[in-house]
């Protein structure tokens, strides 16, 4: 197993290896030429100034999936918030119509099944924005009633078989798992000894506060893209029952960087970006938000959240172009409740009248939208081949 020293090395090359999969994983993995290259283009000064709230700063199809909540409620929200900031909500809108693009090529739909998709796009966030407490989004797509039924099925022997590849209560060592050395296992086993992250870990298992909680095992984890080289953690937390015998939760750790995404001017956002992270969780997903804390280990900022079983994500190898626009209906949809609960009435009134303004021709989305989408998805398409190639000549 890589030693930390050497993890660095190890993180980039697979980061470099799973951006060079597919043009669509180049734009998930590739947040910093987005914003590069947004504003570098003409169209920066052509976008609105939409109302400052909290946005995901990373909205692609990735980032979204059902997410449970305390109840085992499900709901499909937004599940990855590392570069959430008080922002501008249309980033979130074109990073997403780059993600439904850049998926439509890679199932080889006509352009204009793209066009559509934008228009529909913006008719499902309309929707949010105008009623996010009981707004219309339409006929849920195939692909998301699918992943919802499935999200609802799981239990812990679904997620250990998934993360870990065993329903024993160890973390295989390997290709994903790495062995901690000690100085880190020190610091994990201090952090889940702390009445407040305890807990957490109780609260999400409906157990009284009096139960014992421990670490039962951890390993570094390989896993993502973009956050690739940042500390990474698996636990199993083991959490003692009435009766003497003990049930096993899995608790995700990551290390929380400055974000990318362009802040709004004099945006008020908690100094340490755990606390930010969690912060943007709880106003944009409330159902990973109230499961998440911020954390520091060995003098880095980092947030925890349990992984539930029914925490999955959306991924679209195929779809046809009904599904497709029906797709960026419904997503865009639920991007917009999560800006909308942060907004009153009047300015989402207002947000609203800017969105049906500027519509671009026959193209019944705003031009900047569809304008800063196609100028995306060409140089993202330059970028992913220049990738490829600096990746075929190192290798």
């Amino acid at each position: 197993m890589p030693l930390p020293t050497e993890r660095s090395a190890i993180l980039e090359a697979n980061r470099t290896l799973k951006m060079a999969r597919s043009a669509h994983a180049y734009v998930r993995g590739n947040t910093a030429n987005f914003y590069e290259w947004l504003q570098a283009s003409s169209l920066a000064d052509r976008l609105p100034k939409g109302p400052p709230v909290w946005i995901c700063g990373d909205c692609h199809l990735g980032n979204m999936g059902p997410l449970a909540n305390s109840d085992g409620r499900v709901e499909i929200q937004i599940r990855d918030l590392d570069q959430a900031v008080i922002g501008n909500p249309a980033h979130d809108l074109i990073r997403l119509g780059l993600s439904l693009a850049t998926a439509a090529r890679g199932s080889d739909l006509p352009g204009v099944t793209t066009a559509r998709m934008m228009e529909e796009m913006v008719e499902g966030y309309a929707q949010a924005i105008l009623d996010p407490t009981s707004g219309d989004a339409g006929v849920e797509p195939d692909v998301v009633r699918s992943i919802r039924r499935t999200a609802l099925g799981r239990r812990w022997r679904h997620l250990a078989k998934e993360r870990l590849e065993a329903v024993e209560p160890r973390i295989p060592l390997g290709k994903k798992f790495w062995t901690l050395d000690p100085v880190e296992r020190s610091a994990l086993e201090d952090l889940f000894a702390k009445p407040d992250v305890a807990h957490l870990i109780l609260s999400m298992k409906g157990k009284p506060a009096d139960r014992k909680v421990r670490l039962v095992d951890a390993a570094y984890w390989m896993k993502g893209c973009s956050s690739l080289g940042l500390l990474r953690y698996a636990a199993i937390v083991g959490i003692r029952t009435s009766k003497g015998s003990w049930s096993y939760a899995l608790v995700d750790l990551k290390q929380a960087a400055a974000p990318i995404a362009p802040a709004a001017g004099g945006a008020k956002m908690p100094a340490d970006h755990g606390e930010r992270v969690v912060t943007a969780a709880r106003a944009l997903s409330p159902h990973l938000g109230a499961r998440m804390m911020a954390v520091r280990i060995l003098d880095r900022s980092l947030f925890l959240r349990e992984l539930a079983p029914q925490d999955l994500k959306i991924e679209i190898e195929q779809f046809g172009h009904r599904e497709a626009v029906r797709s960026a209906r419904y997503l865009a949809f639920v991007v917009g409740k999560a800006h909308a609960r942060q907004m009153d009435e009047a300015t989402r009134a207002s947000w609203l009248d800017t969105l049906r303004g500027n519509r671009g021709g026959q193209i019944d989305a705003p031009s900047w939208l569809w304008e800063s989408v196609v100028f995306l998805a060409g140089s993202h398409e330059s970028g992913y081949l220049d990738h490829c190639r600096q990746y075929a000549l190192a290798a």
